[in-house]
């Protein structure tokens, strides 16, 4: 499908934009109303650095769907973003404007990308494994001290009590 011959999709069928196309038309990728210049100039440049080009983009806009009545499932605001190297696919529909899921859905194709790259050393594993530690069972001895940080405090809080009236 060409870039700017749109017909009416049905619900979740995509109404076709090559990023390339968009580019050729004179409308940069990016940068629209929603989303500010040196935000799309960082994008621009991670995309740059990380060697993703216009061409190896297919961007789709689909119909919404979801909370936000009308105009969600009216328009077609939800970001379908394939780099066609990696395989890597988004689906972005986390705002209500289409240049602000576009820049998203960018955003988070660098982060894939980034983290694909990156392998253990990436921030979202870095999260994962701080998530883990976090539910990990703890010690014995760790028991132990907390329970006792807690009877400690219940003493402290114990000494407190209100004074009664007096007789």
């Amino acid at each position: 499908m060409r870039a700017g011959v749109f017909l009416q999709p049905r619900r979740g069928e995509p109404t076709g934009v090559v990023c390339g196309e968009v580019a050729e038309q004179g409308g940069d990728p990016v940068s629209e109303a929603a989303v500010g210049d040196s935000k799309a100039k960082e994008i621009e440049a991670r995309l740059a650095a990380l060697g993703v080009k216009a061409s190896d983009l297919v961007e789709k806009f689909i119909l919404g769907s979801g909370p936000g009545g009308q105009k969600i499932n009216k328009t077609s605001s939800c970001v379908y973003l394939k780099h066609e190297p990696s395989g890597i696919e988004i689906k972005c529909q986390r705002a209500r404007s289409r240049s602000l899921n576009r820049f998203l859905a960018r955003r988070e194709l660098c982060d894939k990308l980034e983290e694909k790259r990156d392998g253990a050393a990436s921030r979202r594993r870095a999260e994962i494994e701080k998530i883990r530690r976090r539910k990990r069972r703890r010690s014995e001895r760790q028991k132990r001290r907390m329970l006792e940080g807690k009877r400690r405090r219940a003493d402290i809080k114990r000494t407190r009590k209100a004074v009664g009236p007096e007789e």
